[in-house]
This record gives C-alpha cells, structure tokens and sequence, in this order.
C-alpha cells in the first residue's frame, strides 16, 4: 500500500486550501481517472498532507477544488471508533490498507443501517448523526492504478461512503433527517454566505 511519508520525500508537498459549503465545486461529481499521472501523484501527496494538517479521516478532490474521483482515508488516529476489514472473507488487521487511496471508488451496501457521528471539513465544527449501511463492498484503483477490492465496517465504512458521497457532488446534509437539517440550518446558511462572499471578494 501507499507509504504517504515517501509520498512525501518523492514530491515537495504543499497544504492546500480546504474549500468550505456553499462553493459551488462541492456540487460537481468528479471526473474518473484514467491513468496515474505525475499530477495525480503529487496531488495524492498534497491530499494526504492537507488531511493530517486539518485532522481529518477522509477528504475527497472536491474538498480542494479538483472534481476527480479520488479520495485519501486515514483512520488509525481515530481510536474509540473501530473499524472491520475484509479481503474475500478473511478478516484483516486495517493498519495493511492505511493510509489509504481510493480511485474511481465503487460502493455496495451489504449490512443494516447503522447510525453515527460525522462531521466534514468542509463544514468547520458542524456535527451529525448521519445513518448509512454498517458494512460495504469496496472496488477501486489504488495510488498506483492497481484494483484493489474489500469489505469493511464501522468507522471505515462510514469515512468511506462519506467521501465516495463527495466525489459525486453529495454532502453529509444530504444525509441528515429533517429535524436534524433544520436545526442546523442557521450555521448552515451563516457558512454558505461566508464563502459565497469570500469568493465575490477574490
């Protein structure tokens, strides 16, 4: 798998601006990719730099203003939230997949809802109960453009579909029930003016 710390000794990595709700991006679904370029590369790199910086699990192109199908996922910092992994049937320890990268990502839902905690970086200190299948089916391409496939639950498969919902231009509001949406809808629409104003002022 991926060892993001020579990632970074490859490319001189940058941390890159995370882009908050109400940017129009967020919305895009992502084009697939089609082939591992050097660009990709190094965008990988920034990707996994910018997720540490801002102590994430998960953040998809999108949440740096580049519609692609791709994702990096670290979960190992998070420890009173476990996570399940699979590969054709035989459990295995998560630590073998992280840091993790997920190209054109493709999700089957194959356990009961389960309901949880989220949050996003590109909604600064807005939490949710947000209900999403317990375990999934994964198939996509790694960093270096292998297929990779497997099965997981708790809080990988949350940080998962989370990101995968970015890459096709679905946020964690979407998700929200009703009640929960609406109590939350003044900080919603206090961010979505802020960033619609901080980008009328560039």
């Amino acid at each position: 798998m991926l060892d993001a710390s020579g990632m970074r000794t490859i490319f001189q990595t940058m941390i890159l601006e995370i882009i908050k709700y109400g940017h129009p991006v967020l919305r895009k679904k992502g084009a697939r990719i089609e082939s591992i370029t050097p660009e990709i590369k190094k965008l990988i790199a920034d990707m996994f730099e910018t997720m540490e910086e801002n102590h994430g699990v998960g953040l998809a192109a999108q949440q740096v203003g580049v519609a692609k199908q791709l994702t990096v996922i670290d979960v190992r910092a998070v420890t009173d939230r476990p996570s399940t992994l699979e590969f054709d049937g035989h459990p295995a320890d998560v630590e073998v997949i992280m840091p993790l990268v997920l190209i054109n990502p493709e999700i089957t839902p194959v356990g009961p809802p389960m309901t949880g905690g989220e949050g996003c970086l590109s909604f600064p200190e807005i939490f949710a109960e947000i209900t999403r299948p317990g375990v999934v089916d994964v198939k996509a391409l790694d960093a270096k453009g292998q297929p990779i496939a497997f099965r997981c639950g708790g809080l990988l498969a949350r940080a998962v579909q989370h990101e995968t919902d970015h890459l096709h231009g679905l946020l964690f509001i979407d998700r929200m029930d009703k009640k929960t949406k609406a109590e939350l809808q003044p900080e919603l629409d206090e961010l979505q003016a802020k960033t619609k104003a901080e980008l009328q002022a560039k």
